[in-house]
């Protein structure tokens, strides 16, 4: 959206996912940007639509999900938190908002993303945790599945680990960071990189989950990243369980807002 008298806003928003389709709008679907789209055109009497930085996918969580928009309200951009959050489902939730210079957008930007993934692993499931985590009662060796995640470090074909739906021109990914910790029943497999695929998070959970079980040894992991083939990798991992946790931005960019800087730090 361009024009005269025209400001760009920066909102940061955390969200539950539990009850939409997805981040990007869906005409047929509950959608998070759907809903803030929703909130910011009864706000501002204008036709306005948000471009987020991470399309998360359907039941997928947030906690520092980014998206701009333009506007000709004159009201100061602290203040759309504030509106917004009056006008928005309460498992929607801005948290910050921010003026940012004309043409800037987060996709375009060198960032790194980080997302943490949460199983239960117990006997029985904790209802307290059944839309936020993944539960299985299978023992699973986290040990292994921390010596199975260190093959995924480092740029690689990630061709095995995105939905054969993808259509990203190259499966050519770089992984940053990539652990798996357990306290006490939950396990929390923490994945950062500068860009991912098509379902290459929970896919990669996923596969990970057949090592801690024992279906195949760490080092089998290796050999799936290799064959450049969907069929040798485990299965998608249940959306529930996946949060975006942290978004930080690699570059400074002095006209870009406080807004822009990661919850974590």
């Amino acid at each position: 959206m361009t024009g005269e008298g025209k400001r760009r806003i920066c909102l940061t928003v955390a969200y539950d996912g539990t009850r939409y389709n997805g981040w990007q709008y869906q005409p047929n679907g509950r959608t998070i940007e759907g809903e803030i789209n929703g909130a910011l055109c009864a706000l501002a009497g204008e036709d306005i639509g948000v471009s987020g930085a991470s399309r998360t996918d359907a039941g997928v969580h947030a906690r520092c999900n980014y998206a701009v928009f333009d506007t000709k309200m004159r009201m100061p951009a602290d203040k759309f938190a504030y509106a917004l959050n009056q006008r928005l489902p309460e498992d929607i939730r801005v948290q910050k908002a921010g003026e940012v210079a004309m043409g800037w957008h987060p996709r375009k930007c060198r960032s790194i993303k980080t997302y943490e993934y949460r199983i239960v692993n117990r006997e029985f499931p904790d209802p307290l945790d059944r839309l936020y985590a993944h539960f299985t009662y299978l023992q699973l060796d986290v040990q292994k599945m921390q010596e199975a995640a260190r093959f995924l470090v480092g740029e690689h074909d990630f061709k095995s680990f995105c939905s054969i739906h993808t259509e990203a021109e190259s499966t050519v990914r770089t992984v940053t960071g990539l652990s798996v910790g357990q306290r006490e029943s939950v396990i929390t497999v923490r994945i950062s990189g500068t860009g991912f695929l098509y379902n290459m998070v929970r896919i990669i959970v996923g596969t990970l989950l057949e090592v801690g079980c024992g279906k195949y040894p760490p080092q089998r992991v290796k050999e799936i990243l290799e064959a450049c083939d969907r069929k040798e990798s485990g299965p998608t991992a249940p959306a529930r369980g996946l949060t975006l946790v942290s978004y930080r931005f690699l570059e400074d960019v002095p006209e870009v807002c406080a807004c822009l800087k990661s919850l974590d730090g």
